[in-house]
């Protein structure tokens, strides 16, 4: 990958979050989550305190609310499916607003909304601190296999590639009388998508016999410390940098006895 690529979710910084080796901050996430998954839907508190905890990563991390709210939104949709769920599921009902609401559905609401907003806000936290490039590095010290590391390492690449290759596309259309957003263009849109498809297929037979050729053998190759890539995390790195995790799981478990 190019010397000073980076994703359009990560925000540039140098604190202590920024600094963190990319397999321990990979680990606090998968932990994180599993304990908020965890915690049972009908209490409360708890994601209360898993909401502290984000926030106090996001002030060490020098992360504004300004910048990673709207990002946020990206979740929208699966807010508005959730919102149904009191209309839709059965059982006993109750009445809010004047609206004969099902508690099983205001729960499952609920736990939806919740779970998926702290997830989607510490996957963001995550991605704000941590370079394209450090991610296949941190999976391979993770063990994790080297097929999954090469799919990620090249999507991360060639992604930007893509996109801008739509939007000539579209940018070609509109320049000859299209209009993507009526209807009878429908059949259009479906021919450049498809054209898409075919233009990236080619794109990566060619990128991988280009890589073969250069002594490519399926594993990504790590990066000089100092490169861009962070020295492997040291014991006191691992144990600092999973405090917000230990909390979490602290909670979830105070949470499990509690219910």
């Amino acid at each position: 990958m190019g010397g000073g690529h980076s994703h359009p979710l990560y925000r540039d910084g140098d604190s202590p979050v920024h600094r963190a080796p990319a397999e321990v901050k990979i680990v606090c996430l998968t932990v994180f989550v599993l304990a908020v998954v965890a915690t049972p839907r009908e209490l409360f508190w708890p994601f209360g305190l898993y909401g502290l905890i984000i926030l106090a990563v996001w002030r060490v991390a020098r992360i504004p609310l300004a910048w990673i709210l709207p990002r946020m939104l990206i979740e929208a949709p699966f807010i508005v499916l959730a919102l149904l769920l009191p209309f839709a599921e059965g059982g006993e009902r109750v009445v809010v607003a004047g609206m004969h609401l099902s508690v099983t559905g205001l729960y499952a609401a609920w736990g939806i909304v919740v779970k998926g907003t702290l997830g989607v806000a510490a996957s963001l936290t995550v991605a704000a601190t941590t370079t394209a490039r450090e991610l296949p590095v941190a999976l391979s010290r993770l063990r994790v296999p080297a097929v999954i590391v090469s799919v990620l390492t090249l999507m991360i690449r060639y992604i930007d590639v893509l996109s801008a290759e739509a939007r000539r596309m579209r940018v070609a259309r509109i320049s000859r009388g299209d209009s993507p957003r009526m209807l009878h263009q429908i059949g259009a849109t479906a021919t450049s998508v498809g054209s898409l498809f075919l233009r990236s297929y080619e794109r990566g037979e060619r990128v991988y016999l280009a890589m073969l050729s250069r002594g490519f053998d399926g594993h990504v190759p790590a990066l000089a410390v100092g490169a861009g890539c962070a020295a492997p995390a040291t014991p006191r790195q691992w144990t600092v940098a999973l405090l917000p995790a230990a909390a979490a799981v602290a909670v979830a478990v105070c949470a499990l006895v509690l219910s």
